[in-house]
């Protein structure tokens, strides 16, 4: 998505060779008109998958989870990092936060995600694909099936890439890094 290229390159911020910062245009402010063309093209990816729901963490992934979850007219739930005192019966998982080197709880209400739900987790970023395997075992919990994975963004020269293709899912990644070198990105397309 060359959109979205230029829009690492010009306003995105590596902070080292391995941590890349977007606020300016996704997990702070966001570009909403950027954030449309990726819901277009998650979209036009995943379409005839059968999805019955779209299900993303909290919270960066919600606006492009949200612009592909309304072209499929399918619901969108948000996993939740904290148990709200609202949740009545909700299924646990573990995650380990790369960028904030801490594991914490994730959780889902289980009467949102039933079995025989298919699934298209979105998340902005994908890097060790820790926030992945922690939602494919709450996806596992409810017995529901994971139809497709799409990422804003993802680091291929770190291990989630690599997780995801060895277990066989659809993954779509709008803008794929192949390495970074003094703050420098390889694209892995070209």
């Amino acid at each position: 998505m060359k959109a979205l290229k230029n829009a690492i390159e010009t306003k995105g911020h590596f902070i080292n060779d391995e941590v890349l910062k977007v606020d300016a245009f996704l997990n702070h402010q966001i570009d909403c008109s950027l954030v449309d063309e990726m819901g277009n093209e998650f979209y036009e990816h995943f379409k005839d998958k059968g999805i019955t729901k779209v299900v993303t963490i909290e919270s960066s992934g919600i606006a492009p989870a949200y612009a592909t979850a309304i072209r499929l007219n399918v619901p969108l739930i948000f996993i939740k990092k904290t148990q709200p005192s609202t949740m009545i019966d909700p299924a646990f998982a573990e995650v380990f936060s790369f960028t904030k080197n801490k594991t914490y709880p994730i959780c889902i209400e289980k009467e949102y995600l039933k079995k025989g739900d298919k699934v298209l987790f979105i998340d902005d970023f994908l890097a060790n694909g820790e926030a992945f395997k922690g939602t494919e075992n709450l996806i596992a919990q409810a017995q529901a099936e994971i139809v497709g994975v799409g990422m804003v963004i993802e680091k291929a020269f770190q291990k989630g890439h690599a997780y995801i293709v060895e277990k066989g899912y659809d993954l779509l990644a709008l803008a794929s890094i192949a390495g970074v070198k003094n703050k420098k990105i390889t694209w892995a397309d070209e």
